[in-house]
């Protein structure tokens, strides 16, 4: 016996949860179609075609009718195009870290501890005797109010410049970050598609740092035939181009953008699945996809050795398994005193998380 069905009240209960189930589809799809809406809702329409999505009650047309009213959705209403919005955007980005990374909750405002004393959000015991400079924040004044009157008493109370005590604080660093992206035409070749997962790393890196360390600045640049830099809200509509790989402009923008920031701490992260095979020389390009071209590698590896000068680690995570390209990497990392990680699409996020989060100075291969 199966009891009562209420099927009118369950079907009003279901309206609202197929919305949101929908709207994580229709996210999803998104990354897919690099940010154009109306493929992503003729694939979504397709799928519920398929596998009956939504409920006879609540239709395709009622969820972009949603969409628009709750702002993810715009029309034109000349043009009848549809366009995603602002919102949609950030909700992307949310929706990347989550799936990467899991559930976090926002931090208070972010810094990477260090192991040395200076200014920072967070008390430590430690007491020491004021010095010029320090701030009037700093002093602990119920240590230098006691320290006065063990030395004269009540009776003439005054303090004096012995009597101050300074609280330590805990110094929290900053770091400036660059994340290279390959969009170079290998990265959809082999009926593999790389270059939506690397799209949902830097959307998902950027939301986590914006909620964990948003003191830490991250410049994202994309390379093929050149380099060039792209903002944050531009992710979704990154594409690969019919270009070949260009990772010597790649670095040399990336150096170019950290040496702007004051930061101290700056980091590399580039994310390919190829070997170098472009150069540019003046306004021509020097190409060669066959093999591995010493004219790039002696390139790529003064690079290399330069960011190690100016103190900039390079991570590389590769997402191809050819062995000659990993001695090519290992030979770069080498040279840099970077890290390396041979990664398959699946595991790039966690790579890339675990290494921005520890900071550590440690390779592997």
């Amino acid at each position: 016996m199966y009891g009562y069905q209420f099927a009118a009240y369950q079907e009003a209960v279901k309206v609202g949860s197929v919305f949101d189930q929908l709207l994580e589809l229709f996210k999803e799809l998104l990354v897919h179609t690099s940010g154009d809406a109306a493929e992503a809702l003729s694939w979504l329409t397709e799928l519920d075609r398929q596998y009956r999505i939504s409920t006879s009650g609540y239709g395709m047309g009622d969820f972009i009718e949603d969409l628009k009213k709750n702002g993810y959705l715009q029309e034109n209403n000349e043009t009848g195009l549809f366009q995603i919005t602002s919102k949609t955007e950030a909700s992307i980005r949310r929706q990347s870290l989550e799936h990467i990374f899991g559930k976090m909750k926002k931090g208070r405002r972010g810094g990477h501890k260090s192991t040395f004393s200076g200014q920072g959000d967070e008390i430590n015991p430690e007491r020491r005797p004021y010095q010029f400079g320090d701030t009037l924040e700093q002093i602990a004044m119920s240590d230098s109010l006691r320290n006065a009157q063990i030395r004269q008493g009540m009776e003439h109370f005054y303090l004096e410049e012995s009597d101050l005590e300074v609280q330590e604080n805990d110094f929290k660093t900053q770091s400036s970050v660059v994340l290279m992206i390959d969009i170079s035409h290998s990265m959809i070749l082999y009926g593999e598609d790389r270059i939506t997962p690397a799209k949902q790393v830097a959307m998902a890196l950027a939301e986590y740092m914006r909620l964990t360390y948003p003191k830490d600045t991250l410049d994202i640049l994309v390379f093929g035939n050149d380099a060039w830099q792209i903002a944050v809200k531009d992710l979704p509509y990154l594409q690969v181009g019919p270009y070949h790989t260009n990772t010597v402009a790649g670095l040399e923008l990336a150096i170019n953008l950290l040496q702007r920031r004051k930061n101290p701490n700056k980091h590399i992260f580039m994310i390919t699945d190829g070997k170098p095979t472009c150069l540019k020389e003046g306004n021509r390009y020097y190409k060669n996809s066959f093999g591995l071209d010493s004219k790039i590698l002696n390139k790529c590896y003064t690079l290399a050795a330069h960011c190690r000068k100016l103190r900039i680690p390079v991570t590389t995570f590769m997402i191809a398994q050819d062995s000659y390209l990993q001695e090519f990497v290992q030979e770069f990392t080498e040279i840099n005193q970077g890290k390396a990680f041979y990664s398959d699409l699946q595991g790039l996020g966690s790579y890339i998380f675990e290494d921005y989060s520890r900071n550590k100075r440690r390779r592997v291969r």
